[in-house]
């Protein structure tokens, strides 16, 4: 897993302490059906996901991540939820947590494959066959489903 240059510099200064990052989930449809990653790190399905660089705009950040994890270039709709993420310890010892900015977004072009080592396994799927996801990719999910106008704000 590639960490971003910025976080790498900031972590020579502060070691494994608490940094508060921002971050993308982005719901990719195509069709009737969702796009998935299966992470390298811990095997868990999710949908596509990244840190925001600095200075990048979020909706940027959204679609540059599903290209890069995916193949898949993919037009934003709608920001549908903003969101905090528990505090996470990475294996290495890292601690950070995120301000989760959540997107909708529906393909444009490409092939949905393994496109970086981040993934094991990249695909479409029907939601009702879909593999369970982590409970916050969960509820991304659940917001992009939703019909109603306007966001959610945890």
């Amino acid at each position: 897993m590639a960490t971003p240059e910025f976080i790498s510099n900031l972590r020579t200064h502060i070691g494994h302490e608490m940094l508060w990052l921002s971050g993308v989930k982005v719901v990719v449809f195509q069709g009737d059906q969702v796009l998935l990653v299966r992470r390298a790190d811990n095997g868990l399905w999710t949908l596509p996901a990244g840190i925001i660089d600095p200075g990048e705009e979020p909706s940027h950040t959204a679609q540059r991540e599903v290209l890069e994890e995916t193949g898949v270039k993919c037009e934003v709709t709608d920001l549908i939820g903003v969101g905090v993420t528990a505090p996470t310890v990475y294996p290495n010892g890292d601690h950070a947590q995120y301000l989760d900015v959540v997107f909708k977004a529906r393909h444009l072009s490409g092939q949905a494959t393994i496109n970086d080592d981040e993934n094991l396994e990249v695909g479409y799927f029907d939601l009702q066959d879909r593999p369970q996801l982590p409970p916050l990719h969960e509820r991304a999910l659940s917001w992009a489903l939703d019909p109603r106008p306007g966001g959610y704000f945890a």
